[in-house]
């Protein structure tokens, strides 16, 4: 894997100073280019390659960067990757959507991943002997703790489930995590995880529960790109106190 490249990247067309030292990462391009109208002022945008936006502001004072990071760990994983490696960010704060499953998590609560089990096969990269445990930065689990108190919001934090697999055929797939206490399943956090601590950076995901796949309670597909403001407003409190 190349350690060093001139900017731009291959998949992000911003130029040297141009994305903040913290990023927030919506799996949605669109529901980063939402944040950035609806919470940001004095926005240019970075990225369009791909269309996986990326924006630029100022929330309370404090630069913020904004940007997709497309569906999968694969994705992730290219995104962060680039980010924390070659644009010099150092915090990358995912703020997406889950699969409710344990710890009496319901529909559109508020779930902070403190771990991130997985299926996927995205830590055999880094040829551990055994098996690895993805965790999120602890400043950054601390302050996000923090800063929903400050604004009345409820979180449950815990462990989350990093899957590769979105329609899974087989139909017990979840229980063995769910007895272990896991809260949430998403497709992106593991990897994230492991980047941030391969590359000396800090990490965390914020996510909404946009559905239920015990019960096939969801959300619209709207909803989930305009209306999670709890979990988006949490991560800009979060990433403030980084500035």
């Amino acid at each position: 894997m190349s350690q060093a490249k001139t900017l731009p990247t291959a998949h992000i067309e911003a130029l040297e100073g141009e994305i903040a030292k913290t990023v927030l990462m919506p799996g949605d391009p669109l529901r980063a280019k939402f944040i950035a109208e609806n919470f940001l002022e004095d926005v240019t945008q970075f990225n369009g390659v791909r269309n996986m936006l990326g924006f630029t502001g100022t929330y309370k004072g404090v630069r913020v960067s904004v940007m997709g990071s497309g569906m999968g760990a694969a994705s992730i994983g290219i995104y962060s990757y680039e980010l924390f490696a070659f644009y010099g960010v150092e915090n990358i704060i995912r703020v997406g959507t889950a699969g409710g499953l344990g710890g009496g998590v319901e529909l559109k609560d508020v779930v902070i991943g403190m771990g991130a089990c997985t299926d996927s096969n995205f830590l055999y990269q880094f040829e551990f002997a055994g098996h690895y445990a993805p965790i999120a930065n602890y400043e950054l689990l601390a302050a996000a703790v923090e800063s929903a108190k400050e604004l009345g919001t409820k979180v449950k934090v815990g462990n989350i489930m990093t899957s590769d697999v979105f329609y899974n055929d087989h139909s017990t797939a979840y229980d063995s995590w769910i007895k272990m206490g896991v809260l949430a399943v998403e497709m992106e956090a593991a990897a994230l995880y492991s980047n941030a601590v391969n590359l000396g950076k800090r990490a965390l995901a914020i996510l909404t529960v946009s559905d239920m796949p015990l019960t096939g309670e969801a959300t619209t597909a709207e909803e989930r790109q305009t209306t999670f403001t709890e979990m988006l407003t949490v991560g800009l409190e979060t990433a403030a106190k980084f500035g």
